[in-house]
């Protein structure tokens, strides 16, 4: 049965990831591209380490510290790379709103 939950888990992992690959690709301006390639590789790694889990129940407390690492540093990153890509180059998107105008001078 656990390895069932598992199988599952992974898969689910997996589809998420693609997902997110598909997102990096068809999204349009920079801030919503970060925003896919995080949000849901973030979730489909944890999918795929909690899948493991299942699998290979000895492996769990090195695989948790791994889960949250994850969870702490990936969405820490795409938000600092959001906000030098802002610096650089300016807010990036087809909507012109601009709330962080004068932030950047």
């Amino acid at each position: 049965m656990l390895n069932i939950v598992g199988f599952i888990l992974i898969t689910l992992g997996t589809l998420l990831l693609v997902i997110s690959a598909i997102g990096l690709l068809r999204m349009p301006d920079t801030i919503t591209r970060i925003h896919a390639g995080t949000k849901a590789s973030t979730l489909g790694t944890l999918f795929i380490i909690f899948g493991v889990m299942f699998l290979e129940p000895s492996l769990w407390f090195k695989l948790l510290f791994l889960a949250l690492f994850i969870l702490i540093t990936n969405p820490l990153s795409s938000s600092i790379l959001a906000r030098s890509t802002y610096l650089k180059h300016g807010f990036l998107n087809q909507s012109g709103m601009d709330d962080l105008k004068e932030k950047r001078k």
